[in-house]
């Protein structure tokens, strides 16, 4: 294993030595996460490795800390400001505040309460890093579980995935394979015939309520389904797959529900990073929107058709340059007063835009691009991520694919949904990814 150069446990903090640390200002994204926190929806991202064996306690917790040190950018925490401050600020510490990595007592159930701590207990922003592990196992089951919790007001999933493969690289002394960066078209392509603007100033569907309950909160259900097939030569894309299930299963939900057809926008992340040991770490992706009409989701839908103009939308909006957040999330951050007035404006508009809002948003990692070889505790058979599913949008999808299968997690809003209701929306999803197999 590789030589470790830094301790375990927390070290002393930066002002018992009186060294002041570097402040990074919050970016735009970090910035505007941190305006709309709130208690009851908790901001986080929550990820699962699931490994074939188990781990050394000690040599896991080293192998960790070594990766934060060649992650620098993660061992952040936010700076304390005075009332009249124009802007956030990340401290960059020297080592974690507080153990990152803990081992919960193994117990049956195990795996479900580390899931429910991940969606409602939010990492502090104000210890460094902003983000825990817990190594889950549970009696009768082989293996563990690596149950990380991110705040997304720091951090966002694939940065958090470089973090766990360097981690696996220091673990199991073996350094994985480079890993190529994203493809994205040299060009970017005319808007194709008759394509709808994500941008037009119609309000997009909403998901329709099913039973909702009294505990706020978000709830998940993860699902592994097999990855959808493709003719060989298509002009489509597993994710072109994934979006036209995800329209197709709130237009059938909404239609059981007595809402008539609407047209949608599916918010899709967009990752252009490299994935190697030099990829930034922080909120790193940008968000795009993909549109589709009433007609494209109606009950009797041209499957065929709808996939290659959703292939044609988003090689557009890949290749298209654009802020992060849009134009508009640039000018409420910029420091020209003080942050808790931009808060405020921040907090308001979001209330007023809520109608607007995509429908649901749509996060696919695509294939795990690492290993995620821990040496004898094994390679990882699964990856499951999800993604906060705060109201108005109030229920995302999220998929990952490893050894050839397809790791779903579907994330709601409590305010919307009940786990049963979860259930008839996995059921859908799985029954339209099937459709697009043979359109």
């Amino acid at each position: 294993m590789a030589t470790v150069q830094r301790p375990s446990s927390p070290a002393p903090t930066p002002a018992v030595s009186g060294r002041q640390l570097p402040r990074v200002p919050f970016p735009v994204v970090d910035e505007i996460a941190r305006h709309c926190a709130q208690d009851t929806e908790p901001n986080t991202v929550h990820i699962e490795i699931h490994l074939p064996g188990r781990v050394e306690p000690d040599r896991l917790r080293a192998a960790f800390a070594e990766a934060l040190d060649r992650h620098p950018r993660a061992l952040m925490r936010e700076r304390a400001r005075g009332p009249l401050a124009r802007r956030y600020e990340w401290e960059l510490t020297d080592w974690p505040d507080t153990e990152v990595v803990t081992f919960p007592p193994r117990a049956p159930g195990a795996l479900a309460r580390a899931r429910e701590r991940a969606l409602a207990e939010a990492p502090s922003l104000t210890s460094s890093p902003p983000l825990r592990l817990e190594v889950v196992e549970e009696p009768g089951r082989s293996g563990c579980v690596l149950v990380f919790t991110l705040h997304h007001t720091a951090l966002d999933g694939p940065a958090c995935l470089r973090v766990a493969a360097t981690a696996a690289e220091i673990y199991s002394g073996r350094p994985a394979p480079a890993v190529p960066p994203p493809a994205r078209p040299a060009s970017v392509p005319a808007a194709p015939h008759g394509a709808p603007r994500a941008s037009g100033a119609g309000r997009p569907a909403r998901v329709s309520a099913g039973s909702p309950g009294p505990t706020p909160g978000n709830g998940m259900l993860v699902a592994e389904l097999p990855v959808p097939a493709r003719e060989p030569g298509a002009p489509y894309t597993v994710n072109d797959q994934l979006l036209v299930a995800t329209a197709l299963t709130v237009a059938d939900w909404n239609r059981a529900h007595g809402v008539p057809d609407r047209p949608l926008r599916i918010t899709m992340p967009v990752d252009d990073r490299s994935r190697g040991p030099e990829m930034p770490i922080g909120n790193g992706t940008r968000l795009v929107e993909v549109a589709f009409t009433a007609a494209e989701v109606a009950d009797d839908a041209d499957i065929a058709a709808l996939l290659r103009r959703t292939a044609e939308r988003t090689r557009a909006l890949k290749a298209r340059p654009r802020p992060q957040l849009g134009r508009g999330a640039g000018l409420l951050t910029a420091p020209v007063a003080p942050v808790a007035v931009r808060a405020l404006v921040t907090r308001t508009l979001r209330v007023l835009a809520a109608p607007w809002t995509s429908t649901t948003l749509l996060s696919n990692i695509g294939r795990v691009p690492y290993p995620l070889d821990f040496g004898d505790a094994g390679v990882a058979g699964a990856v499951w991520f999800s993604a906060p599913a705060r109201m108005p949008r109030g229920l995302t999808v999220t998929t990952a694919s490893t050894g050839g299968r397809l790791h779903l997690v579907l994330r709601w809003s409590r305010a919307l949904l009940c786990d049963d209701d979860g259930a008839r929306l996995r059921d859908l999803f799985a029954h339209h990814l099937e459709t697009t197999e043979a359109p």
